[in-house]
């Protein structure tokens, strides 16, 4: 027999490697695509963070005004050329992520710090913190004179088209931003009065005699122009009141300088007994109750006075010599007023019969010139000048009949006057009264 062959022996199958699927490819691809996106947008993000909380171009502090209407684009263009910001693109994109959160940019003025970043800027401008600025109508000043300080001021713009009523505006301090108009700004002062006077004439006394609010204005715009202490306000409205109610005339020196100068509020010299004889429909040594209108804008203390006065029967007031005045219910308490008065001013004072000339004398009496502290303060402030509220010490004195005697040095005598003279006291003139006859 022949030998067996060995068996040959049959390789093993060759194992293919199973290829990547198309999916996994694609997730391969699409993280290499986002870690490369992450790289650079953290490389953008560190650069933009870096510029946008880096110290800014300005040397100094600068003033920018922000003009309503532009968009963020717009605004980040007109902040790089001006030097604020090193970079509009920077600005305005952070500017629209900001706005995507509810942080708007606001028109208006803004002062930025030195080398203020862009955070900062755009912190200031969202936040609305525009420069405001103020002006002032003193209490007691005339619409013509605040229309003025109005008119001179060169934050405010545009023309006065309308000018308020006397007695229309609110005295006060008000805050603005530039851009306001100065016809606005005369309307917001006649809201403000308006709202004011709604509130007083709501919570009046149920007693008062005032029958309308344009009667309450003209009351206390002459109380305004009669005292500039607060705690005396009450007092000198309730002797107007009591004038009225008794139908005795007001004759207050304030009315009559009203009806000479108008609305300039300012007599550049005392008053003559021309003056106090002057025919105006606001001469109210000559018309009996209230002049046609205000004389002045008066504030809330005023107006409060007169819509609630307290009950003192009061009719006649008189300077104390401290700055202040002193009242009394009947003429006797009136006279021994004055009386010391002229004690207090030691012959400074001087009297006149109605024959006689302001400057000439009275009775053989010689007027010497009045003191410096008894300038009537009926003369209003020049409406160019910041004004504070008036002097004590240059407070009118009442227009009330007098009987009073020259001062001697140490005492005064009395003299005896006839009805019908005048005194001068505090460089004002003052009628000396006629008794009513008994009945």
């Amino acid at each position: 027999m022949g030998q067996k062959a060995d068996p040959v022996r049959v390789p093993d199958p060759a194992v293919a490697k199973a290829r990547r699927s198309a999916f996994s490819r694609v997730i391969r691809s699409l993280f290499v695509f986002a870690l490369t996106l992450c790289i650079i947008g953290g490389a953008l993000a560190l650069y933009t963070y870096t510029k946008f909380t880096a110290h800014g171009p300005l040397l100094a502090k600068t003033v920018f005004v922000v003009n309503p209407g532009l968009n963020r684009a717009e605004i980040g263009a007109q902040l790089q050329d001006e030097g604020i910001v090193s970079s509009a693109s920077v600005f305005t994109a952070a500017a629209y992520v900001n706005g995507f959160f509810g942080g708007h940019l606001k028109a208006g003025e803004y002062e930025f710090p030195e080398q203020a970043s862009i955070d900062t800027v755009l912190g200031i401008i969202t936040s609305g913190r525009a420069i405001t600025y103020k002006i002032t109508v003193p209490e007691g000043w005339t619409t013509e004179m605040a229309v003025a300080r109005v008119n001179e001021n060169d934050v405010l713009t545009g023309d006065v088209t309308a000018v308020p009523a006397e007695g229309a505006i609110m005295p006060d301090t008000y805050v603005f931003r530039r851009g306001l108009t100065r016809q606005k700004m005369l309307e917001d002062m006649e809201t403000a009065q308006g709202k004011l006077l709604d509130e007083l004439w709501n919570a009046r006394s149920p007693t008062s005699i005032l029958k309308t609010k344009e009667q309450a204005v003209t009351l206390a715009s002459i109380v305004e122009k009669e005292t500039g202490i607060a705690e005396e306000r009450p007092l000198v409205a309730s002797v107007f009141l009591n004038r009225l109610l008794q139908g005795i005339r007001l004759q207050s020196d304030p009315t009559i300088i009203y009806g000479l100068v108008g609305g300039k509020g300012k007599l550049d010299r005392g008053l003559t007994k021309a003056d106090l004889a002057s025919d105006t429909p606001y001469n109210t040594y000559r018309i009996d109750g209230l002049p046609p209108g205000p004389i002045a804008n008066p504030g809330r203390a005023s107006l409060e006075a007169v819509l609630n006065p307290p009950d003192t029967g009061y009719i006649y007031f008189v300077a104390n010599g401290t700055g202040g005045h002193a009242f009394a219910k009947t003429l006797d308490e009136h006279n021994a007023n004055v009386l010391k008065w002229r004690a207090i001013e030691s012959g400074q004072a001087a009297m006149l019969t109605s024959e006689a000339p302001t400057e000439a004398v009275a009775d053989g009496i010689p007027i010497p010139p009045s003191p410096p502290a008894a300038v009537a303060a009926t003369q209003a402030v020049d409406p160019a000048k910041p004004v504070e509220p008036a002097d004590p010490s240059a407070v009118p004195v009442v227009p009330a009949p007098v009987v009073v005697a020259p001062a001697e040095p140490q005492a005064p005598a009395e003299v005896e006057l006839k009805p019908g003279s005048w005194i001068k006291i505090a460089d004002r003139l003052v009628p000396i009264p006629k008794q009513k006859p008994k009945k």
